[in-house]
Parts: C-alpha cells; sequence; structure tokens
C-alpha cells in the first residue's frame, strides 16, 4: 500500500532553505522550498521526502546514497539522537526554473493534541531554514486503457488531487472526492471540464469530529458512479484507502489492477521515525 516506485534514477540528496511561508486557511500551510537547482517537474502527483532536524541537533545528516533501499539501511543505522524526521509529501507546485517548490502542510494534531514534527516545522518556518529534499518521482501512472479517472481522498490527498487532475488530458472525466476539515480549507486548481470535483466538510456534515476519510468513504460507497472502465486512486488516511478499495473491488466488482490506494497516515498511529 506505499506509493509507486517510479523512483529518478538520477536523482541526489539536496538541501532546500525555506524561502517564505503562508497561512492558506485553517489546516493548511505553504512553505516554499527553493535551492533545488536542478530539479525535474515530474508532473501529477510529484512527491518527495523531506528530512527535518530534531529538536537538539545542531545540523541535518542526510544519508548519502539514494537507491531506495540503501538511504533507508543508512537512516536506519544512525543513532536516533543524530538521524533526522522524515516524512513524504506531494509537491503541490514545482517551478524548475527558479529551483523552487511548494509544499501544503496538514496542520493536526494527534489524539492528545501535539503536532507532528512536520506541522511544527511549517508552523515555526522562516526563511533560511534548512530542510533536506530527496525526488521520489510520481505515483500517479494508470497503467490500463479506462474510460473515466475516480479520486478519492481526506486533506492530506489535496495536494495530490490536484496536480493529478491539473495533469489529465482536457478531455479526461471523472469524478474527484476531496475531504477536508473545515469549508474555509477548499483550493481553487485547474480540472479538465468533465471532472467533478466533490467537496465534503467535517465542519458542515454534523459531523465534525469523525475520524478523517470516514465521510469520503461513506460518500463513495452511496454514490452513483459514470459506466465504463475506471482507473482509481484511493489516497489518504489508511482506513479510507483500504476501505475503498475494497468497496470498488468487492461491491462494484472493478477490477484489481485498476485502483491504486495507498495510505499516508494512520489516524491515532504518529509516525515515529
Amino acid at each position: 500500500m506505499s506509493r509507486k516506485k517510479n523512483t529518478p534514477p538520477d536523482r541526489r540528496f539536496m538541501v532546500a532553505q525555506v524561502a517564505r511561508a503562508e497561512r492558506l486557511s485553517p489546516n493548511f500551510v505553504r512553505v516554499t522550498l527553493g535551492g533545488l537547482d536542478g530539479l525535474e517537474a515530474r508532473g501529477a502527483d510529484h512527491w518527495c521526502r523531506l528530512f527535518f532536524t530534531r529538536d537538539g541537533q545542531e545540523a541535518l545528516k542526510l544519508p548519502t546514497s539514494t537507491t531506495e533501499l540503501g538511504w533507508y539501511l543508512q537512516y536506519l543505522a544512525t543513532p536516533r539522537t543524530h538521524r533526522p524526521w522524515v516524512r513524504a509529501y506531494t509537491l503541490r507546485d514545482c517551478r524548475p526554473e527558479v529551483g523552487e517548490v511548494d509544499i501544503d502542510f496538514v496542520i493536526h494534531g494527534g489524539d492528545d493534541g501535539q503536532l507532528g514534527p512536520a506541522a511544527q516545522f511549517a508552523l515555526d518556518a522562516r526563511p533560511g531554514d534548512r530542510v533536506g529534499f530527496l525526488d521520489q518521482g510520481a505515483a500517479f501512472t494508470p497503467d490500463h486503457p479506462h474510460d473515466w479517472t475516480l479520486l478519492v481522498g481526506d486533506e492530506t490527498a489535496l495536494p495530490a488531487i490536484a496536480g493529478i487532475c491539473r495533469a489529465l488530458p482536457a478531455d479526461a472525466r471523472g469524478i474527484a472526492v476531496v475531504e477536508i476539515p473545515t469549508a474555509e480549507d477548499r483550493q481553487d486548481f485547474s480540472t479538465p471540464a468533465e471532472m467533478q470535483i466533490q467537496w465534503i466538510e467535517r465542519d458542515e456534515s454534523g459531523r465534525p469530529d469523525a475520524r478523517p476519510g470516514e465521510l469520503a468513504l461513506q460518500g463513495l460507497t452511496s454514490m452513483t458512479l459514470p459506466d465504463g472502465a475506471v482507473h482509481a486512486h484511493v489516497i489518504g488516511e489508511s482506513a479510507l484507502a483500504t476501505g475503498a478499495r475494497r468497496h470498488l473491488v468487492q461491491d462494484r466488482a472493478v477490477p484489481k489492477r485498476n485502483v491504486d490506494f495507498v495510505g499516508y497516515w494512520r489516524h491515532g498511529r504518529p509516525a515515529t521515525s
């Protein structure tokens, strides 16, 4: 259930600097990172790994290997007190001509109200702050004929859904279901004329405390879907991703090959690395 590994063969670790940060809405902060000279735009849901210093660390210690297995083994071999935090993020925008990317951070805490290291970084970000960057390519790569596209995700999937919609052919048709915490968290992004965007706002649903992704899954199960072969891409909280795939395959008879699903995170289980 991990993101597809379309790893760029010529990638390298880079150290980016914060250029600016902007509070977009109650639950989103956009951080612009610069200094990424040589980065190529991969399109669609171009994603990366970001490496943040832990409290008490004066320097950012990055792996030297860039293979998928190599960097992670080096990371695990580094004592926890010296290794950085690492998180996966989708680029909201990429401007290779100036070596910049925009990363939208969702500002949500765990059940104890504590923010994770990435959200805290975004809130505290100041120009010149440094973060490690490893290009991961794009994960949205349909490999079968299809008539329409289905995208389903929670707030953590919004950057990927926006990027995918922007990259779809002009004549593409389909549905994107996006669950967000509040109506103020809606974002504008370009879509093909026949791509419908269905927003589900927890604060206006009557269930503002619903588990993230739960309402999107309910919306999917009750939805009338178009005819024809679909390519589905369901992403976000783990229960949403697995539940949506199960529903599409078991209840809608969608071939497994036609459904990509990725659990970005697990509600109530913060990442530890």
